[in-house]
């Protein structure tokens, strides 16, 4: 891998910093406290050109994973919600993007890109969380149209979605093969938000449970052909693990910047606790955690520009994503600490961060099922030490 930055990642990169400082940082308190989904901060996002980074520039996006990582980076650093605005851009686009007719590509992609419709995807269900394979909405053929019934749950930014991505059964007894993937307009009949979800953390993206109930669809919204919708829902997931990372990244990046400005300027026993050799090994191991974590994750966005998402792959998606969010919540523990008694009150970031690192453990694959894949790619020689 080039770890240098070409001129368009530099620039993507120093305008998200720019917008991240003084549009973003400002805002995250707030955004945290209501417990609303930040429309102006999306305009500031579509203004910028940010919503479509990692969608191919034929449909007008920036055709760089590792372009929409950078720019998740530096928003995470102040607002863990506004990174995740950022991440839904491509989690909502990527199955298109993998196995979409042209026709389809035509009629989302540039949409997306421009930030005029935005998505949600939906895979997880009341009895399917990290046992994919159990799903059972069900979409059966009805002439030129399918018929959806079921329940999602967990839906990131669902309900203030355009369109969603339904993962869902058209052939209950052909197991994994007999799972497709489907385009869903959220006006569509048969489409509704059941409930938003009360959460500990990332407050400013709603997180919703939806109900699909004789939900009619053109036949033409299946997303290439019946039974192929577990491996696009598959590789959907492996091309965001590292988007995932990247707001794990950043947030760490964030809480350190602050943990290390406060030990400059509070005092213990006469001089400042940065002084403390305490206080210096955990903000050096900190450091540590996070470059060894951008390495990860920049890595991992690379191979996916390369088109190296595949099931062989996937071990070094998951490495990404494991360390770098489960980084993400040792630091801001670690920062929280540093602070003290004042790191646990609302009047410092650091509360707010360390409930938001916390989710990055869960989405997009918990932990364990990354330790489950990468187990694999040990057994099956996808990874090779010695």
């Amino acid at each position: 891998m080039d770890y240098q930055l070409s001129e368009t990642h530099r620039l993507i990169r120093d305008t998200a910093r720019r917008i991240a400082r003084e549009r973003v940082q400002p805002r995250a308190a707030e955004i945290d406290e209501q417990a609303q989904y930040p429309e102006d901060i999306f305009a500031v996002f579509r203004q910028a050109g940010l919503l479509g980074l990692s969608i191919p520039v034929e449909y007008g996006g920036g055709g760089s994973l590792l372009g929409l990582i950078l720019a998740v980076e530096e928003t995470a650093k102040y607002c863990c919600s506004c990174g995740l605005i950022l991440l839904l851009s491509a989690l909502s686009t990527q199955s298109i993007v993998i196995g979409s007719s042209e026709e389809q590509k035509q009629a989302w992609l540039p949409r997306s890109a421009a930030g005029e419709i935005r998505g949600a995807f939906c895979l997880t269900e009341p009895n399917a969380g990290s046992d994919a394979a159990a799903i059972e909405s069900r979409a059966v053929r009805d002439g030129d149209e399918y018929v959806i019934d079921g329940e999602k749950m967990f839906i990131s930014g669902g309900s203030v979605a355009h369109f969603v991505i339904v993962i869902a059964r058209t052939d209950p007894a052909a197991g994994t093969r007999g799972v497709s993937a489907f385009i869903v307009p959220t006006d569509n009949p048969g489409f509704s938000v059941a409930r938003l979800d009360r959460k500990m953390g990332v407050t400013g993206v709603p997180t919703a449970n939806l109900v699909f109930q004789n939900c009619r669809v053109p036949a033409a919204n299946l997303i290439g052909e019946e039974g192929r919708g577990f491996r696009i829902a598959l590789l959907t997931l492996n091309t965001i693990r590292p988007v995932v990372g990247a707001r794990g990244l950043g947030l760490a990046e964030g809480t350190l910047a602050y943990a290390l400005e406060f030990a400059r300027q509070r005092r213990t026993f006469g001089r400042p606790i940065l002084e403390h050799q305490a206080i210096q090994f955990m903000l050096a191991d900190m450091a540590t955690q996070i470059e060894a974590a951008r390495h990860l994750v920049y890595q991992a966005a690379w191979m996916v520009d390369q088109g190296k998402y595949e099931r062989q792959y996937a071990p070094y998606l998951s490495f990404a994503k494991v360390f770098a969010t489960e980084m993400a919540v040792k630091v801001s523990s670690d920062a929280l600490q540093i602070l003290g008694a004042q790191g646990y009150m609302k009047d410092h970031p650091l509360e707010r961060h360390y409930r938001d690192a916390r989710q990055l453990m869960i989405v997009e694959g918990t932990s364990q099922v990354q330790r489950m894949i990468i187990a694999r790619g040990l057994a099956e020689g996808d990874i090779v030490y010695g």
